[in-house]
């Protein structure tokens, strides 16, 4: 098939069979089924690549070898469109052999289908509004600057906090979507540092877990390497840990110049 204006796409994304194996969550959930008309994508011998073409960022799903030939592929395809990629993990150093690859960040892709075991602080969990957005972001910038979503962005369904007993908030964490596929992803969950050690986190992470399995079978989030009391936490409460990524931006240099 040809895309409309850029260059030809080999194959669907799911053509393969990838989204059936081990490690390839990030393709079944992140990628709409049936494939939007205006999607850009690539596939190859054992990897899949598709376009979030208004951030400029290239998700990849199989085989690294495969994963890192797609992904210069459309690097050089569109070089003004694609601005930095997710791939499974090692993914940027084979790049890095032939473009300036910055900031790689391990991440990995966590989902789970079912609902966790009910934490005794969920019952403190309320929904919050959009009269709670300036309160929300007051709290985010104190207490997890580095939030990866803000109240009023438009792919947030629902906030949710908890309110200490003078009616302050110490919790909050968000439901947002994964842009192709429109499928629930946790995020921004922030509890006050003052508070932690209480299993506020906890049992905000399980409420909102429970509301997305209830409402659209599933739900996923994002985990940065390395964070053991988050790996701890999302174990326990079922999310599947077989996705392990990494996100990297593409530099302006060329590799070896650096």
């Amino acid at each position: 098939m040809q895309a409309t204006t850029l260059p030809p796409r080999t194959a669907d994304l799911f053509t393969q069979g990838l989204e059936l194996q081990t490690g390839s969550a990030l393709l079944r959930f992140g990628a709409a089924r049936p494939r939007p008309a205006d999607r850009i994508s690539w596939s190859g011998d054992g990897a899949v690549a598709w376009l979030d073409e208004p951030r400029g960022h290239l998700w990849s799903v199989g085989e690294p070898t495969a994963a890192a030939g797609l992904i210069l592929r459309a690097a050089h395809q569109l070089p003004e469109k694609v601005r930095e990629f997710t791939g499974p993990r090692g993914v940027d150093v084979l790049v890095g052999r032939h473009l300036a690859v910055a900031g790689p960040v391990a991440w990995a892709f966590r989902w789970t289908l079912d609902e966790p075991p009910l934490h005794p602080a969920e019952e403190r969990v309320t929904e919050l509004d959009a009269a709670h957005h300036g309160e929300l972001l007051a709290f985010l910038r104190e207490h997890s600057p580095a939030h990866s979503t803000g109240p009023g962005s438009s792919d947030v369904s629902l906030w949710a906090g908890i309110r200490d007993a003078g009616g302050r908030l110490v919790a909050c964490g968000a439901m947002s979507t994964l842009r192709d596929s429109g499928a629930p992803l946790m995020a921004s969950v922030a509890t006050d540092a003052a508070q932690r050690g209480q299993g506020l986190g906890a049992a905000l992470t399980s409420w909102l877990t429970r509301y997305a399995v209830r409402r659209y079978g599933c739900c996923t989030l994002w985990q940065l390497a390395g964070n053991t009391p988050a790996e701890r936490l999302y174990t326990r409460l079922g999310y599947r840990n077989e996705d392990p990524c990494v996100a990297a931006r593409i530099g302006t240099q060329p590799a070896g110049c650096r």
